[in-house]
């Protein structure tokens, strides 16, 4: 059994409808009238101690609803859901001392007073010894940059110095598996990649397993290798993504530098367009490839330089959305 078994798990939300007026508030006072929503159908998926797994999907798809379920916060309406031998739900107490979660959007530091005494209600929460709460916090506050913001009040803090200190609150305990739930959003540049590299060493020195989800592609290429892709509560994709990318991955922008005046008209070629130093040709690689294309434009100019560019993650996303009807 891997380390993450999720079988068939469905979970319907029942939702009073409401309409405008005073009128309709009135009637619905006296008699309501429900939705019924279904967040997740019949979602598997098996996750191996130490991966990173990006899962991934439309708002609405119902990953928040998933990672509730497997954080122990839902019960599902049915299917099964075992983490290193624990039913979340059931194991409750045990459970959440084998987690760590981090809301990009929530918060679990105290507003007004230091993040270091926030650390210490933690400590007592999760009834930490304080030899290893002492080494664990070192550890953190060295390899996340710490030092000169954990006894400032978590309200002066900026968004990326506090995402920071989220991330230490969540792992002060140590815990075997990570939930990040858009952990870079509103990020600067300088601080994406802070925490990104952090997140890779975390998995690579202490084998932590990392269930992401984010909107962000930067976030999935640079730390998950496998992604679930969900959408109307269901699996659409579950596989690396190196392979995605080579199933959907059919435009190619390739950039030629020329001082020559390009006529071409082939199939495959999508669009050609005039930059400062040469061309941009948009091809479908289904139809012609870049080998196919540069050799002949290679007969009719004289190339100084080439580069090619790959389909950004986000636009093979989108054409996935598009044939699933999302």
């Amino acid at each position: 059994m891997s380390f993450i078994e999720v079988r068939q798990i469905s979970k319907t939300f029942k939702l009073a409808k409401k309409k405008s007026g005073l009128k309709e508030a009135i009637k619905s006072f006296f008699k309501r009238e429900y939705i019924y929503v279904e967040a997740v159908k019949d979602i598997s998926f098996s996750i191996e101690k130490g991966e990173i797994v990006g899962y991934i999907g439309p708002n609405g798809a119902g990953k928040s609803t998933t990672i509730k379920i497997l954080s122990g916060i839902l019960n599902p309406d049915k299917g099964k859901c075992i983490i290193d031998k624990m039913v979340p739900w059931e194991d409750r107490k045990r459970f959440v001392k084998k987690i760590g979660v981090v809301f990009g959007q929530r918060s679990q530091l105290w507003w007004d007073i230091p993040t270091e005494d926030t650390f210490l209600l933690l400590k007592d929460i999760y009834d930490i010894p304080e030899e290893e709460y002492q080494k664990t916090k070192e550890d953190l506050v060295e390899k996340l940059n710490l030092k000169d913001i954990i006894n400032i009040p978590v309200r002066q803090l900026s968004l990326g110095q506090r995402m920071r200190c989220e991330i230490a609150a969540s792992l002060l305990h140590n815990p075997e598996i990570l939930f990040l739930d858009e952990p870079t959003i509103g990020l600067d540049a300088v601080s994406k990649q802070l925490v990104r590299d952090f997140i890779k060493r975390l998995n690579k020195e202490k084998q932590t397993t990392i269930i992401l989800t984010s909107h962000d592609t930067s976030d999935l290429e640079t730390l998950a290798k496998r992604i679930i892709l969900i959408g109307k509560g269901q699996v659409l994709y579950d596989g690396s993504l190196k392979k995605l990318k080579n199933k959907y991955e059919t435009e190619r922008i390739v950039s030629i530098k020329t001082k020559e005046k390009l006529e071409i008209r082939n199939k495959g070629i999508k669009s050609k367009k005039k930059n400062g130093e040469g061309y941009d040709i948009v091809i479908d690689t289904k139809v012609i490839t870049i080998s196919e294309l540069l050799n002949i434009i290679s007969k009719k100019i004289v190339i100084e330089d080439i580069e090619i560019d790959n389909e950004s993650l986000d636009n093979i996303i989108v054409k996935i959305y598009k044939d699933y009807k999302i």
